[in-house]
């Protein structure tokens, strides 16, 4: 595996492939991998010739009182694990590299609606720091596909609305989340999490499940908003949010024939902000 932290490397190398006619897919990560980001390279490596993944700590995306210098690098590690997954080629720029003028005076993308809601109220500027690395990292890899965990749903739709309103010819793939044997969605923030928390935060999958079938029985959606937001505070955790969208346009207001949901939430064990998200069809 090539590891480069050169643009000019990765262009060169891509182009190399694409001259015999081969397809590139990308995996973006922050690093920390677990088995969740593997996963993603087992899709990529199953859908084109040649994988790609980068390792970027992105400070656009954090806010001021958020985890950025406490959020842990582990490179060694990482490489070695996309090695063994079949990552052929390792982007890992710095980020005077990614923003050379610093942030303040970096153009920026932004999706509008969407970026402000659930994480986006809660991260003021955040899926503004995800739009705009996205969009950098695509233009620097021109990938023919790139591969993504459901688990961060709204971040997915974000770029999936950023590469369909700026016209990139990239396939956008959407992964099922990859969970440890709890229920507890695989994050690089679990590590945070005690052994006993872990367990503890297995009632997020736990309460997710019972808002589903709540719903496929026809139960109003406030009232399985509200139960589920207690068990879920009876548990120990903090609220941030949770909510029911419609899955394909993550709008409150449903259309007639518009069966799919997405459940989402968002809550705090002790400092560790953690995420989760299923879908449900409805009969």
């Amino acid at each position: 595996m090539i590891t480069t932290e050169s643009i000019s490397a990765i262009r060169e190398q891509v182009r190399a492939w694409r001259k015999k006619g081969e397809t590139v897919a990308f995996v973006p990560t922050m690093g920390n991998l677990h088995q969740g980001h593997l996963t993603l390279v087992k899709e990529a490596r199953e859908r084109a010739d040649h994988v790609v993944a980068s390792i970027f700590v992105n400070p656009m995306q954090f806010g001021q009182n958020e985890d950025l210098d406490a959020y842990p690098r582990t490179l060694a590690d990482d490489q070695h694990a996309l090695i063994e997954a079949g990552v052929e080629l390792l982007f890992t720029p710095t980020p005077a590299i990614i923003y050379p003028k610093g942030m303040d005076a970096q153009t920026f993308v932004e999706v509008p609606l969407i970026s402000t809601q659930l994480c986006g109220e809660s991260r003021p500027g955040h899926f503004r720091g995800v739009a705009t690395i996205v969009c950098k990292l695509f233009n620097i890899v021109q990938p023919d596909l790139a591969v993504f965990g459901q688990k961060d749903f709204q971040q997915l739709l974000v770029i999936k609305t950023m590469v369909e309103d700026l016209s990139m010819p990239i396939e956008i793939i959407g992964v099922d989340t990859i969970r440890e044997p709890s229920g507890l969605a695989m994050s690089s923030r679990n590590g945070y999490l005690s052994p006993a928390q872990k367990q503890q935060a297995a009632v997020l999958k736990q309460t997710l499940d019972s808002m589903a079938l709540a719903l496929q029985a026809g139960q109003n959606d406030d009232e399985v908003i509200r139960a589920a937001q207690k068990s879920i505070v009876d548990a120990g955790f903090k609220h941030d949010y949770l909510d029911i969208r419609s899955a394909k346009t993550f709008s409150k207001v449903f259309e007639e024939n518009d069966r799919e949901r997405v459940i989402l939430l968002a809550a705090y064990m002790g400092n560790v902000r953690l995420i989760d998200n299923i879908t449900v069809k409805l009969n």
